[in-house]
Order: C-alpha cells, then structure tokens, then sequence
C-alpha cells in the first residue's frame, strides 16, 4: 500500500505541471465522434492525509485504477481509446485548496472528468469550476445533498450517499423505535450543518425531539465539553455527525467518559468500514447507522472487495466501491458515445439504469444528477460476532432506491 501511495503521489506532482497535449480547457471537450487528443484523463481529488484518508485517499484511487483496467479488458482494441491516465491531488479538506486544484486539472491537465472530493464545502467548490469548464464531475465522497439541490449543474453527478439519505434512513428508523429525545453533535461545516438539520426534520417528523444541536471545530480532537453537554439534556440518543478521524475521536471519548448505557444509545450519521476498523468493534458494537454498500453483502460484493484487498491490503469502503463504479460507468458512457465530448457523455448517463458491483437497482436521474440505489440500514457487530476479517456489519433491512433518496418533487435544483 505505501509503494502504490508513493506512486499515485508522484503522479499527482506531475499532474501540477504538465501540459497535457490536445486537452486544453473551456468548454465541452471532444468533436463529435472522437476523444480530445486520443486521451481520456481522470483526475482524482481527495483527502490524502487528513481525517478521511482511509475512507478515500489512496484507496479511491486504487479503485479507480481497478476500473481502468476492466474497462481496457473488456473493449480490448475497440476501447474509443486505450490511452486513460488516472491524476491526483490532495485537497487538504479546504474548499480554497479543492477549487484552484479542480481548475488547475481542468484547465492545465486537461481532465475530462474529476472524481471523489470527500468534504462537502471542498464538493460545493469543485461543483462550481465543473459548472464553468463544463466538464463532467461525478461527487463520490461528500455527504451534501446541495450537490443535486440548489448547487447543481448540468455536468455535476452525485453517485453514493448524501445527507437526505442518511437522515432517512437512520434517524426515521431509530425514532419509529422509541429513540424520541435525540442530542446532535456536529462538525461545524456544510455536511454538518445539512445533516443537522435533516436529521432533525426526520426526527421530528417521526415524532421526536431534538433537545441539544452542538456544533464542533471542524477538524478537532478534544471533544469532552461537547460530550458532556450532549449528556446533559438526558436524550434517548447521542448522533454524532463527525465521518473519518473525528468521529473516531469522538466514540473514544464518549465511551471514555462512561455515558453509554442500556438507556443512551450511539447513533453515526456517517460511518465507514475504516471508522470501525480504526476504532474497533468494541467501541461502536451495536450503532446503527444506514450504509450505501458493505463488501460483504453478496457474492459479487465480495469477489470485487478480495480484489481490492489484493491490491490494497484492506478491505474497501462504500466510497471505495463508489468511485470504481462511478469511473467504470464515465467510461462506459463516452464508450457509447464514441467521444469524451462532455455534452454527449452527460447526455448518455442521464437516465440511464445501473447495476453495478456497487449499485444495486442504480437509475441516473435526468431531473437532478442524483444517483439512486438501494441503500442499507446496518449496524457493528459484537466482537463474538465477527467471523471474518474486516466483517464488522450485519445488514438488518434494505431501503429501496426509490424511498431511499430525496424525491425530485423535494429538490430546489434548476438545472
């Protein structure tokens, strides 16, 4: 794993100050019936060293590469082009940083599409330039539901989970159950603000309360004054909105703090195969929280996850699995189109029906750029319970695609 982040770095050094030659920015790339300089390049932006490295970082890219590499196996020499190059860079989670970088790679590297963008502010940001360059983004890693809402754009898709769903998912689950008085601890940015308050929407329409909204520094490692506010309204449940290395440090501090009893429960708005691995299942035995793939869910699943494991060393996260689908079916797209022509790609993806390792029951809504799919209300094991390595999830009900998401009939998008 570190030889293959070492190389994708270097990749992402060279990616800042090459030209790519025949791709050069402004505009819907291709002609017609053909790719812009026989080239197709895929940048990738991501947290490589932050908080959502492990659930993104080099693995995304791994991912991506594995994606490459079916699509050349298949199509062999009747690929549209054999000639893909997979950049990266690190946005250090700064919306700043992910937007110079998300022009730099349209414009300088001539990307015809940027994926991943974990971090909802750097998401936004990125949707932007993807709108100016009109070039195709399809958001893997952020959470916001303002991607297919108010911020969308013709050529911004959002492929795997989002804030709308979460909260539906699992807060209207949880409330049903009896868990009626809710303390919502959250990071202080975009994702954490949206899922505040669609959680809280979710639990008051269940017929529940939210008794405390605790905003957090974003990122943070102390958490103590906000866990003992959280403790003190007496909910039924703690959410903590946090994803990556701050939730991490928030379920070690609140089981520090010996809270957590048969009364109180831990509910994650987010949480990944890293987080649990990271923490442990001893630490979060019994959250619930609502996913939108598990590697170990079925045979297909689990044959691509052992792959991934091959060449990674780890078992892959839902946006692992995301960004190799999201790659995958780009690449189909301008296959069928026969050109990386960004209009004719965005117009062979929309409303088009996906099943794919990642997507179960996946349609491309036209309305919206919003991806739906079966998603799935889960919860961490007991440690007794894990048989194998790294499977740390039970699947306790599928949520169909279509109750899963936000209706069009919801969205404040204008296309």
């Amino acid at each position: 794993m570190r030889k293959h982040f070492k190389t994708t770095a270097a990749v992402a050094a060279a990616a800042s100050t090459v030209l790519v030659a025949g791709c050069g920015g402004g505009g819907p790339q291709g002609s017609g019936g053909a790719v812009s300089g026989d080239k197709i390049v895929i940048g990738v932006i991501n947290d490589a060293s932050g908080v959502y490295k492990d659930l993104s970082g080099p693995g995304s890219v791994a991912a991506i590469e594995m994606a490459v590499a079916d699509f050349k196996a298949k199509y062999g020499d009747k690929a549209v082009t054999s000639n893909i190059e997979v950049i990266t860079t690190d946005h250090q989670n700064k919306p700043d940083v992910a937007n110079s970088k998300a022009q730099e790679m349209y414009d300088r590297n001539g990307a015809d599409l940027i994926l991943d963008v974990p971090t909802s502010s750097a998401a936004l940001a990125v949707a932007t330039q993807a709108k100016n360059k009109k070039r195709v983004y399809i958001n893997v890693g952020a959470g916001t539901s303002a991607l297919t809402g108010a911020s969308c754009n013709k050529y911004t898709f959002h492929w795997a989970y989002d804030t709308w769903m979460l909260a539906n998912g699992t807060a209207s689950t949880i409330t049903k159950a009896g868990g009626k008085k809710w303390s919502i601890v959250y990071p202080d940015y975009e994702f954490g603000q949206a899922s505040d308050k669609l959680y809280t929407a979710a639990i008051e329409a269940n017929g529940g309360t939210v008794t405390a909204h605790l905003p957090t520094p974003f990122p943070n490692d102390n958490f103590a004054t906000f866990i003992t506010k959280a403790v003190e309204t007496k909910p039924d449940v703690i959410a903590s909105m946090h994803g990556g290395g701050d939730l991490v440090n928030f379920v070690k501090q609140l089981n520090q703090s010996g809270q957590l009893s048969d009364d109180l429960q831990l509910v994650a708005g987010v949480l990944f195969l890293s987080d649990i691995r990271a923490l442990g299942v001893d630490q979060l035995s019994g959250t619930k929280f609502t996913d939108g793939w598990y590697w170990n869910m079925d045979d297909e699943s689990r044959a691509w996850a052992d792959r991934f494991k091959e060449k990674v060393g780890t078992r892959p996260t839902s946006v692992h699995a995301g960004n190799y689908s999201a790659a995958l079916q780009y690449l189909e797209a301008v296959q069928a189109a026969g050109t990386d022509n960004s209009d004719k790609v965005v117009a062979n993806l929309e409303g088009k029906k996906i099943n794919d390792i990642f997507l179960r029951n996946g349609r491309v809504r036209a309305e919206d750029h919003r991806v739906i799919h079966d998603v799935y209300l889960a919860e961490v094991k007991a440690k007794d319970e894990v048989k194998t390595d790294e499977d740390f999830e039970k699947i306790l009900s599928t949520i169909p695609a279509e109750e899963a998401f936000r209706p069009v009939a919801e969205s404040d998008c204008s296309m």
